[in-house]
């Protein structure tokens, strides 16, 4: 491979990664947004976090696929942007670790809106089995405090 191409793969190699850094920072912030959106209950604000979250990691999946091609083009190139990976790597991690935090406040709430309705409709949601044709049957108390 020619110095001129070596150099040239070296370089798109780290625009992709530096789009990529771009994109996860952005993703960062939008998984904030999402966090307060769940903390306020606010709906609006957290359909427009996960539609931007979505975009987000469409677009991250597609810039890998791109690091992918060019390191495996250029051996030379992917060691030269090994550490831009590596910070790459531990901001993808924050992302990680905020998306499971936002997603065990979305199960908390759950529980919570699960036994609420359960108190209201004498079902208690937790225990029950399903039946033979799939039919989650609940328990039931004697006397629902509320009905729908």
């Amino acid at each position: 491979m020619s110095p001129n191409l070596q150099a040239e793969l070296g370089a798109t190699l780290r625009t992709v990664l530096d789009e990529m850094s771009a994109t996860t920072a952005q993703l960062i912030a939008i998984l904030d947004e999402e966090r307060d959106a769940l903390n306020c209950a606010d709906a609006k604000a957290l359909n427009r976090a996960g539609e931007a979250k979505q975009m987000l990691m469409r677009r991250l999946e597609q810039l890998d696929v791109e690091r992918l091609h060019l390191s495996s083009l250029s051996a030379d190139a992917a060691q030269q942007v090994e550490p831009m990976w590596r910070a790459l790597l531990t901001s993808l991690a924050t992302c990680r670790d905020k998306n499971q935090h936002n997603g065990a406040l979305v199960g908390q709430r759950l529980t919570q809106v699960r036994r609420a309705l359960s108190v209201l409709t004498g079902n208690d949601a937790q225990a029950g089995t399903y039946s033979q044709s799939g039919a989650f049957q609940g328990n039931t108390r004697s006397v629902p405090l509320a009905q729908a």
